[in-house]
């Protein structure tokens, strides 16, 4: 088993009042799963936490029962059973990014589905297994209005994510390293990232270092400080002051 350690932070609502957190993890015997859930582009939708919490918990089962699956038909079979059971519908339903970690004595493996990077380190360097279409969408400026969300999400010209159609497990990114040649995972929701992506606080190894010295808390914390000393969002254009934070430390050397 790697070491792990984790942390993990509400943020606050679009109207800027606290709220429960939409992300979510699980912490399986060889594997650790990390969800964040979309705030749904409709009012009368259930919210994208609910829909994470669903899910992972579904996903877990699914990787439990049937550990040697790939990380994709788990990911299918626990949307479609998601679905089903509380009577969701592609393009009408609340979505999350679903990150997966893997590992056996002989390999590491990572899915990545929408924004939530899995960060590898080992004696090639540096790994960022990212889905950047969502972000390149929105930095093209085809994301502004919430039918823009609608039409380009869950189709081919456009971004993926967990929802109702299990054809997305399909699109998801995916990577598997040799076990012996990694010495640490990271794993992290858009509100920790966006540190490293956007706001330029610290690169990829700077945060495992952080990560590993301080413990996962103070890469939350420095990217909470930053956001402190931005809070009309002007240096930083964002939706939210502060996203929902999650960071996982997976120390496979030791």
């Amino acid at each position: 088993m790697p070491e792990i350690s984790t942390a993990e932070r509400a943020g606050v609502g679009s109207d800027g009042h606290p709220r429960p957190t939409e992300d979510h993890i699980a912490l399986l015997p060889q594997a650790i799963l990390v969800l964040d859930g979309a705030t749904s582009p409709s009012p009368d939708l259930p919210p994208g936490g609910w829909y994470a919490h669903l899910l992972r918990d579904q996903l877990a089962h699914e990787l439990t029962t049937h550990p040697h699956q790939p990380l994709t038909t788990a990911l299918a079979t626990a949307i479609t059973a998601v679905a089903k059971t509380n009577d969701l519908n592609p393009g009408h339903s609340p979505s999350s990014t679903v990150s997966i970690l893997r590992w056996t004595d002989r390999e590491i493996e990572a899915l990545v589905l929408a924004d939530s990077p899995i960060v590898a380190f080992g004696h090639s360097g540096t790994d960022v297994v990212a889905d950047d279409r969502l972000i390149s969408l929105r930095n093209n400026g085809l994301l502004q209005t919430s039918a823009d969300v609608r039409r380009r999400r869950n189709a081919e010209d456009g971004f993926w994510v967990a929802e109702a159609d299990p054809a997305a497990a399909h699109k998801a990114v995916r990577r598997s390293w040799p076990r012996k040649d990694i010495d640490a995972v990271l794993i992290a929701t858009d509100g920790v990232a966006i540190g490293v992506d956007e706001y330029g606080l610290f690169k990829w190894p700077e945060v495992l270092q952080i990560a590993k010295n301080k413990g996962p808390e103070a890469v939350l914390d420095a990217v909470r400080a930053a956001e402190n000393d931005d809070p009309h969002a002007v240096r930083w254009p964002r939706a939210k002051r502060h996203d929902d934070q999650v960071l996982v430390l997976a120390d496979f050397a030791g």
